[in-house]
């Protein structure tokens, strides 16, 4: 059988495919124990973004929160927002989030695009649920939420050695700056 151009490009678009959604994992890495005892409606509403591993789809933006909301048919829509001080204007972005198992663990896999998901797992979480590490498919996603634009810097830096012990490259962190209004 010959390989037509047109067989070729179908079975590239197949592999890089594959390869695509094999890299967007929603399970925890591993080691990564997400909690349990989680409650959804708790953990609703407007977050503030205080550190973050840098990616290209925040790159750039501070005054970052995230708005969660739940959905009628159980999944939680996500609100992302952030700042670009260059552009000198706001960027949203909304996805949807499904529970990977059951409702109380924090184990979610996240979209922004389309059929794309990838994990978020909440591996510490306050009693009061005033802040949050969130760690992605891999240690290199790291997020730190609080639901003040401030972290207190002992609870700051349980959460450093907490993600150190993950494997997390901590000194790679961005701060994220909190001094506009979301507007």
């Amino acid at each position: 059988m010959m390989i037509t151009p047109h067989i070729w490009r179908a079975l590239s678009l197949l592999v890089f495919t594959t390869l695509g959604l094999a890299a967007c994992s929603t399970t925890p890495p591993a080691g990564v124990t997400p909690v349990t005892g989680f409650e959804l409606t708790r953990y609703s509403g407007k977050w503030y973004e205080i550190a973050r591993l840098d990616h290209s789809f925040e790159r750039g933006l501070d005054n970052v929160t995230a708005r969660y909301t739940p959905q009628a048919n159980g999944t939680v829509e996500v609100l992302n927002r952030g700042y670009d001080s260059k552009e000198q204007k706001w960027h949203d972005a909304t996805g949807t989030a499904r529970f990977n198992g059951a409702s109380d663990v924090g184990s979610l896999k996240v979209s922004f695009f389309g059929p794309f998901y990838g994990g978020y797992h909440i591996v510490a979480l306050d009693p009061d649920y005033r802040w949050a590490m969130i760690i992605g498919p891999n240690p290199g996603y790291l997020w730190i939420l609080a639901r003040e634009p401030k972290l207190p810097d002992n609870i700051r830096q349980q959460l450093l050695q907490q993600a150190k012990t993950l494997g997390v490259d901590t000194q790679q962190l961005i701060w994220v700056e909190q001094n506009r209004q979301d507007s």
